[in-house]
């Protein structure tokens, strides 16, 4: 099984070598949606737990690697990861559908009224708690 920061690593790669660099905020919602697919498949993507956060749901492991770049584009990788063949086509279609987003509207999606992130949130109540997989799956 890969790490979140195993699927970072790859994600960050993808998109600079396909000239579309994403940010911290952006990948954070793509290893949300990475999970959300897998669960829905009845598997795990990872392990690591992702958090609600003020700006939506973040693995903290993760942020933290990539959190040097602040708000501006990831546009180094010296960390190649290849995934083996299937997972590469499971996570490729959401990498290149998500990442043409702007960070606020992948913000808006993932906050969505009763979804995963709302619903560990509440207002603030719920900052930096654990999003059951669950409810990712569930309510995504």
């Amino acid at each position: 099984m890969y790490t979140a920061l195993d699927f970072a690593k790859y994600i960050v790669k993808k998109c600079i070598d396909d000239g579309q660099p994403i940010s911290n905020l952006q990948l954070q919602k793509i290893l949300f949606y990475i999970q959300k697919d897998f669960l829905q498949r009845d598997q795990l993507a990872f392990c690591d737990e992702i958090e609600a956060w003020q700006f939506g749901p973040v693995v903290p492991n993760v942020y933290y690697h990539y959190c040097g770049y602040g708000a501006m584009n990831i546009t180094h990788n010296s960390e190649d990861l290849l995934l083996d063949g299937a997972t590469a086509r499971i996570v490729n279609p959401i990498i290149e559908g998500k990442r043409v987003l702007s960070p606020w509207t992948m913000v808006a999606e993932t906050h969505k009224p009763n979804g995963a992130w709302d619903r560990t949130y509440c207002n603030g109540n719920g900052n930096r708690h654990t999003i059951p997989t669950e409810l990712i799956k569930t309510a995504g």
